[in-house]
């Protein structure tokens, strides 16, 4: 059966993050397995986000994909996607996919489908700001209401989601994974240029966005624990971009005396980051809370041992294949390094286990689940037309 899929590419620009990487992934993948549907590409979506670059540097072709509308301002956007002629103007798609966190409500006959992340914004305050809080809560709210179809990125997300939503059917709500967005596990990378003096196997890595959530302070803490309890002095390197309320993480950083050891790479390539994952010591990902947790499972996919978070979604991204522990424990992340630095030969088994680990996850299984679950929710009835 073919179908006309509109598919939200709203966040797949240049400086792309976890969501922008499942939808570019996931179109990528359902383009090359089922190149017979129609699919409308939708660069704008929502009031909530707009790279104004796209769909210039957006890379998607296929034998029937075409481009929804582009905006130039998010208050353009805004008026389009919350307007009453807006399913009619896109041509009214079979299924119109949601990936920005924004959600329509007015569609009368697509099928809506919305992709959830997570809700992190709801469990801490701290972890974001107020605007952003704001935006996110809406338009999962109003994915509560008008949504068809939910996808979860792992089971810890659409449990928190049944959780604040009861009433949504439990049925309408399916775990499909993310997967790394690499293709070619066998790619060495490129070391970034102002890291040449990186020895291969010779530093920490943790890579992440900076913000709260993330929690890189803790992580700092203790590598600073680490080096106090006369651990190797390998350097501590934090690639991500800088996000939100960690202006002063440079000071915390010369408060714990860490500062000449600690590298902050800022945002690097996906060349960049491969050589990072596959020369790293071993790759921490202390974060507090997660919807899936990617850097665990792309540090995986090259190899790299892995220390991370037991929180939320964490544990089903690394299996048994890392070592777990709490983020709020310092102490314990830094006897973990402390051991793991001391013993390579449960360096060199962690390793082996994360590639085992890392081999489970395949973009074309999540591919071909997405497009029956589009399949699925054309055969059914609208959900607000159910009751």
């Amino acid at each position: 059966m073919k179908m006309h899929v509109g598919f939200d590419i709203s966040q797949t620009g240049a400086n792309k993050a976890g969501c922008g990487f499942f939808a570019h992934a996931m179109i990528q993948s359902m383009l090359a397995l089922a190149p017979e549907h129609r699919y409308s590409l939708f660069p704008s979506f929502g009031d909530f986000y707009l790279d104004a670059n796209m769909p210039l540097q957006c890379p998607y072709v296929g034998r029937d994909v075409h481009y929804g509308p582009r905006h130039l301002s998010q208050e353009m956007a805004g008026r389009f996607w919350s307007g009453p002629e807006a399913e009619a103007a896109l041509g009214k798609p079979d299924i119109v996919h949601a990936n920005n966190f924004w959600c329509p409500t007015q569609f009368v006959s697509s099928r809506l489908i919305y992709t959830f992340y997570d809700m992190s914004f709801a469990v801490d305050p701290a972890w974001t700001t107020e605007l952003n809080r704001a935006a996110c809560f809406d338009g999962v709210f109003r994915s509560a209401v008008a949504a068809d179809w939910v996808v979860a990125i792992s089971e810890a997300s659409r449990t928190h989601y049944l959780s604040v939503f009861p009433h949504f059917s439990p049925e309408r709500i399916r775990v499909i994974y993310p997967c790394s967005r690499f293709a070619d596990s066998s790619a060495q990378g490129q070391r970034p240029k102002a890291l040449d003096h990186l020895a291969i196997g010779g530093y920490w890595l943790s890579v992440g966005t900076i913000e709260p959530r993330k929690n890189q302070r803790r992580l700092a803490e203790a590598y600073a624990r680490y080096l106090a309890l006369g651990g190797s002095p390998m350097p501590l390197v934090l690639a991500g971009g800088n996000g939100w309320l960690m202006e002063d993480f440079q000071n915390h950083l010369s408060a714990l005396g860490v500062a000449a050891q600690v590298v902050l790479t800022g945002y690097v390539s996906d060349d960049e980051l491969i050589w990072l994952y596959r020369n790293c010591y071993a790759n921490l990902y202390p974060s507090l809370f997660e919807g899936f947790g990617l850097p665990v499972l792309e540090g995986m996919q090259f190899g790299a041992p892995t220390l991370a978070s037991n929180a939320s979604s964490i544990p089903e991204v690394a299996g048994d294949a890392a070592i777990l522990l709490a983020p709020e424990d310092t102490e314990g992340w830094a006897l973990a390094m402390l051991r793991l630095a001391a013993n390579r030969n449960e360096q060199e088994q962690l390793s082996l286990a994360s590639l085992k680990q890392a081999a489970r996850f395949d973009w074309k299984h999540s591919a071909a689940a997405l497009l029956q679950l589009y399949e699925e929710a054309l055969a059914s009835p609208k959900r607000r037309g159910m009751g």
